[in-house]
């Protein structure tokens, strides 16, 4: 049986995937119970080592922290990569507690409260404004505090990501500036003691076509040089965004890293460069960086046959776990890689569908895939779950306990 490539990542040892070298049976006894998330740091290193790679020299690597919080995710990251996006106060607070410098992150989405912008104010970071009003309202309370707020305009482009995940850009968005109205917010920042470092723009994410990607990102260059003409001050600051994706089931292709990479060393050397030659250009991403270093692990509490079929129940579920449920914007369901942790590399022998412990038929986890023979107690495993996972999941539906973390 070929293995996806993301489950060849991990190890294994007398017939046990391991983690970071570590049994993940001994992992759920390091965590005390199970169901668990375990981060694998080596594979964290090693995803930063090869964008290096493709990527060219110059060209800021950003986390963007909402993939996964953790905090000991995040200080690994922040020895590794240049910069942190931030989407709530709370996320702020994890990164400003790293060693990268507060201009080194930015704070970006829509409905920041004014305490939030108050903090990120004062903290010094650098906030891409949503809208007109969130920029009067920098103003006000930059005004308050007696501190120039450090701020960029987030842009919603002209065009949107073909073949993402999500969508966010192109056509009406709560996200960003209409591209088209920031010519006149410029103008009135002129006039205010905002400090304009430059633009965002973030097309949508979760993109495995190259072609894609590439075509977005000559579409920002070309946007962002067209505004920039009506900025007041040289920009200082240009985010690409990302949209980076991984394949998440057999059926998807992993991206062509490199061919990305070729066409961001021609718009930086070519055009970036010679027209914005202030500018710290980024590239922000999440998922591509913490999604494939981490699984979650839950354990077989029952096995079951009902007119034919065979169900393990485990004691996880979609309420740690929701994306691998197909409830997290997926329009047709598809298996993540799946395996049984505490018998990793035996044949597969039977078809069955892990479910998990809540009662809605919304809590499937593996749909008719094909296992080695597990039992109660067994472990399974669901890879992919670096990113958007514990956060991104309802976690108190129907009041279970919720998962341990761990960087391992």
């Amino acid at each position: 049986m070929t293995e996806h490539p993301t489950v060849a990542a991990f190890g294994r040892s007398e017939g046990k995937l391991t983690v970071g070298g570590v049994p993940v049976d001994r992992l759920a006894d390091r965590a005390g119970s199970t169901p668990y998330f375990a981060y694998d740091r080596q594979l964290l290193t090693d995803r930063i080592a090869q964008l290096r790679a493709a990527l060219p020299e110059g060209l800021n690597l950003s986390y963007a922290v909402k993939a996964n919080p953790m905090p000991a995710v995040v200080q690994h990251l922040s020895g590794l990569v240049d910069s942190f996006d931030v989407a709530s106060s709370a996320e702020m607070l994890v990164a400003l507690d790293t060693t990268v410098p507060a201009n080194r992150i930015s704070f970006a989405g829509p409905g920041k409260t004014d305490t939030e912008l108050r903090q990120a104010v004062a903290a010094g970071v650098t906030i891409e404004m949503e809208s007109e009003n969130e920029a009067d309202r920098l103003v006000r309370i930059g005004e308050l505090l007696g501190v120039r707020p450090r701020v960029a305009v987030r842009v919603n482009p002209d065009f949107a990501l073909k073949g993402s995940g999500m969508r966010m850009g192109g056509g009406p968005q709560q996200f960003g500036v209409d591209a088209e109205r920031v010519p006149a917010l410029l103008k009135r920042l002129g006039d205010t003691d905002l400090e304009f470092l430059g633009f965002h723009v973030f097309a949508g994410s979760q993109n495995l076509r190259a072609e894609s990607l590439i075509d977005a990102q000559r579409h920002t260059v070309d946007l962002v040089l067209r505004l920039a003409e009506d900025a007041a001050t040289p920009v200082r600051y240009v985010n690409l965004g990302g949209g980076f994706g991984i394949p998440y089931t057999d059926k998807d292709q992993p991206l062509d890293l490199a061919a990305v990479g070729d066409n961001l060393s021609e718009l930086l050397t070519g055009r970036l460069r010679p027209a914005l030659p202030e500018a710290r250009v980024v590239v922000e991403l999440g998922r591509y960086i913490v999604g494939e270093s981490g699984v979650y692990v839950t354990r077989v509490v029952d096995r079951k046959e009902s007119r034919g079929k065979t169900f393990l129940v485990v004691d996880g579920g979609l309420h740690h776990q929701l994306a691998a449920s197909g409830n997290f914007g997926q329009v047709i369901r598809r298996n993540y890689p799946l395996a049984v942790g505490t018998g990793f590399g035996a044949e597969p022998v039977e078809t069955v569908s892990v479910v998990g412990s809540l009662c809605t038929p919304l809590d499937l986890l593996g749909d008719n895939v094909t296992l080695p023979r597990a039992d109660v107690g067994d472990l399974i495993v669901i890879f992919q779950a670096g990113a958007y996972g514990l956060t991104a999941s309802p976690t108190a539906f129907l009041s279970h306990p919720a998962a341990a973390e761990m960087l391992v």
